[in-house]
């Protein structure tokens, strides 16, 4: 009458085949296109402030340009490093879907080097962003007076970029979390 065998708890048993890990969720293909954006957000915000030069006689020359300012050059060193990194991590992902074991550790090194250019960036927009406001509106508790009244072509080039710059933080963020997403949906569960 009673059975010799006992109960079976099928929560936490283990299959007896040998099952291999879930292959997770595969969003190489969505990765490769904002890497793409990445860069060519970087690229497209270096190239509108480079060219954003503009000479006003008052009255003698008076250049604005982005060399200028330390805050303008660290905006374009730090986004040209950024258009290098997304080239790289395309190619990288563009490797990944030819070759799908690597993309677990691929994954991994993703969200830890894409923090690390979303602190790149972000610092890089902020900063120009800061300068660029101080330019726009002035500061009078110091006594700077705002200069986007004279030098209109160049502020329009200044808040493109950074405008672009902080489109570019927002696709970081957006890699960021599908590379987090995909890597967890691979954890057994």
């Amino acid at each position: 009458m009673a059975s010799a065998d006992k109960p079976v708890d099928t929560e936490y048993s283990r299959p007896t085949s040998s099952a291999q890990a879930p292959a997770g969720v595969d969003l190489f293909k969505f990765d490769v296109i904002l890497r793409f954006l990445l860069f060519a957000a970087s690229l497209v915000s270096v190239v509108v402030i480079v060219t954003g030069n503009e000479t006003k006689y008052l009255p003698r020359p008076r250049p604005a340009k982005f060399r200028y300012s330390p805050a303008f050059v660290y905006f374009v060193a730090a986004l040209s490093v950024v258009g290098l990194y997304s080239i790289i991590t395309t190619l990288a992902s563009l490797f990944a879907i030819k070759n799908p074991a690597l993309k677990a550790k691929l994954l991994l090194y993703f969200i830890l080097w894409d923090a690390l250019i979303l602190g790149i960036i972000a610092s890089a927009t902020g900063t120009a962003g800061g300068v660029a406001y101080v330019g726009l509106k002035g500061n009078k508790h110091v006594d700077w007076e705002k200069i986007c009244n004279v030098y209109d072509k160049f502020c329009r080039h200044v808040g493109a970029s950074v405008a672009v710059a902080l489109f570019g933080s927002i696709v970081t963020v957006l890699l960021i979390w599908i590379s987090a997403y995909s890597l967890h949906s691979r954890v057994p569960k």
